[in-house]
């Protein structure tokens, strides 16, 4: 395998190297191409896993700064983002939740009744990562939280870092998190661009019941029962937990400023609509507070041994790639062809539903999950127009795309989450795939059907 992903890596460099340095009169199309040669630099070897993700992060973000494709501010925009400093301060705040012991707490409170068995132990982890989903709308926050409540729980199980049944329940905590959290409007990075993205271009809301209803019964719940399943037959293994759990000791002190710290942390997150702080600047705010003399969890000086943030630098050049793509007006060029290619006509519901669902997967590998929406965005008049359905529908219809994963690089917080759960990429790959195939087999016809009970395919 390590040979394969050196050789498609290889490929990756001839193709990208090709791209950029194509002779092109128009100085237009020449941009473009480049813009493509980088994209496909960054995604491909992230999508190879030859190469450390961060490295080729660094790498990207120096070579579009040195050729200056685009304005060095699109490139390093994801910088200026709430989302990214919300890595930054999620970093810290996991590492908190570990080192003041309040993860092993939380793992006996909210985990205890599902130690039996290791299918309980999976189906436990995805009912606590969705019941996250609607009280915290971070992915990287609840996924770094949720990594020392885990780790804490696989050794009440017997469960060592790096085998089987640890894989698999990061997986399905890393799978709930945001696949689930897709379902639910403000969960998820992508979610909140897709509504943007809405009301921005075309004056059209996006509400919170109206997400719900139409996703998470199918989207939501029964990919959820679809993860479990396919992660249990991929991750077997068997856990043999104490046969009574040990009385835990009254709280520490420093126990009792983490969960201060990170009740504060989770209110905030979950009133967002009163206050209007965005969900990075309260993950910072957070990690902040875990790092102040007295008050903090970490000594400030230990901070670079023990917080990682390759990561960091990982999604801050996956919102470049994005920002890269959406500066180029890629979306203009696809836009011209793209509804013939496809075979759309008005309908033709059943086939328009599968195709539109295929291509927003797909472009979800071009442009990462983030950056899917958009990079769709421009293109639904046209596309609502050749159906015949509400543009409404065809921007609602992108969340099947991007919550339909194929690769791990697409999701960024699904990376950092692979990084600080110590899990290689490839045991991720092994899922993904997968779970798209059954996703496309079973999952994609029943919400046809459910959409189509609730009048949206009219």
């Amino acid at each position: 395998m390590h040979r394969v992903s050196q050789a498609l890596a290889v490929l990756v460099l001839a193709c990208a190297a090709t791209l950029f340095f194509w002779p092109v009169s128009d100085p237009a199309q020449s941009t473009l191409l480049k813009v493509i040669a980088l994209s496909v630099f960054a995604i491909g070897l992230w999508a190879t896993a030859a190469v450390p993700e961060y490295l080729v992060a660094l790498a990207f973000l120096f070579l579009a700064g040195v050729t200056a494709v685009v304005p060095n501010e699109v490139v390093f925009s994801g910088f200026t983002t709430s989302t990214l400093w919300l890595v930054f301060g999620g970093l810290i705040v996991a590492e908190a939740v570990r080192a003041s012991g309040l993860g092993i707490r939380l793992a006996s409170h909210l985990l205890g009744a599902f130690s039996g068995t290791y299918r309980r132990a999976l189906i436990g982890t995805m009912l606590v990562s969705t019941v996250l989903c609607f009280v915290m709308p971070a992915t990287v926050g609840r996924i770094l939280l949720m990594v020392p409540i885990l780790f804490a729980f696989c050794d009440r199980l017997g469960l060592a870092p790096g085998s089987r049944g640890f894989t698999g329940i990061m997986l399905v905590m890393l799978i709930g998190s945001f696949q689930v959290g897709a379902a639910i409007l403000p969960a998820n990075i992508p979610n909140l661009v897709l509504a943007g993205s809405a009301e921005s271009m075309y004056g059209v809301q996006i509400l919170y019941l109206e997400y719900l209803k139409l996703h998470f019964p199918v989207q939501g719940i029964a990919k959820a029962v679809l993860t479990v399943l396919l992660v249990e037959w991929l991750f077997r293994d068997t856990v043999s937990p104490p046969p009574q759990a040990e009385p835990l000791a009254p709280m520490s002190a420093a126990e009792w400023r983490m969960a201060l710290i990170l009740g504060s942390a989770l209110a905030l997150w979950a009133t967002d609509f009163l206050h209007h702080i965005r969900p990075g600047w309260i993950g910072l705010g957070a990690g902040v507070a875990c790092l102040l003399p007295r008050l903090g969890i970490i000594d400030v000086h230990a901070m670079n041994d023990r917080v990682k943030l390759s990561g960091f630098f990982y999604i801050g050049a996956v919102l470049g790639v994005a920002a890269m793509i959406d500066a180029a007006k890629l979306s203009t060029v696809v836009g011209a062809w793209l509804p013939t290619l496809l075979g759309l006509s008005e309908g033709a519901d059943y086939w328009n539903f599968q195709m539109l669902s295929l291509v927003s997967t797909l472009t979800a590998m071009l442009a990462t999950s983030p950056g899917q929406p958009a990079l769709l965005g421009p293109l639904a008049g046209d596309l609502a127009a050749t159906t015949g359905w509400d543009v409404k529908t065809i921007l609602l219809l992108y969340g099947i795309g991007f919550s339909t994963i194929l690769l791990p690089y697409q999701v960024p917080p699904v990376i950092v989450g692979l990084y600080a759960a110590g899990i290689p990429v490839r045991a991720a790959a092994r899922v993904f795939p997968v779970q798209a195939l059954l996703t496309l087999l079973l999952l994609w016809p029943m919400n046809f059907a459910w959409w189509w009970l609730l009048g949206y395919l009219d």
